[in-house]
């Protein structure tokens, strides 16, 4: 048990250095709007990424799906909390990059998301959080019903907002001015 305690606390810590690592790149501690909130559901605004959660902590859910089925395959016999480090590691990792300029500048460009400025650091360990959750639903859950909730997640974020992590990625990778078009059409 102190082993996995042990991950944990390791775990921990690289979420916070992730998040000391965005303030020193100047990112927000919170949403610039001076007003805390749960939940912010519109896309296109100055409070979506800097909100608690948001459409896209879905995404992080399934990345927690992702993480968890590729820690099983390739370490499948290390203990659950090395598992969960592994992922912690590469969701903060990708936090810290998703917050540079680089690919803050990638998605105003390839995207639907215009006039995006990155995350808070609060919304940042959020997506944390939420992968967490998802690394243990998966966990928890038979393979197919961890499959048909991130097809069903990814699905009801395509209707929602007409974005989800399968666009995410292909836009980021291979942009479709079609894919864009439609995205902001609606």
């Amino acid at each position: 048990m102190a082993r996995g305690k042990s991950w944990v606390l390791a775990a921990l810590a690289v979420a916070a250095v992730a998040a000391i690592a965005e303030l020193a790149m100047g990112r927000s501690p919170f949403c610039p709007c001076g007003h805390f909130a749960l939940w912010h559901g519109v896309v296109q605004s100055n409070e979506n990424s800097q909100q608690l959660t948001d459409w896209y902590s879905f995404s992080h859910v399934i990345h927690g799906f992702l993480f968890y089925g590729a820690t099983w395959l390739a370490l499948r016999r290390a203990p659950l909390g090395a598992q969960l480090f592994v992922a912690v590691v590469i969701e903060s990792a990708w936090e810290v990059l998703e917050n540079s300029p680089v690919i803050i500048d990638r998605y105003r460009a390839v995207t639907m998301a215009y006039g995006y400025a990155g995350d808070s650091v609060l919304n940042s360990m959020s997506d944390i959080g939420c992968m967490v959750i998802g690394f243990f639903l998966a966990r928890a859950l038979p393979w197919w019903a961890t499959v048909a909730i991130g097809i069903v997640l990814e699905l009801f974020t395509l209707w929602a907002i007409r974005d989800n992590l399968t666009l995410n990625v292909l836009m980021l990778i291979a942009p479709s001015a079609a894919i864009r078009a439609w995205q902001t059409a609606g």
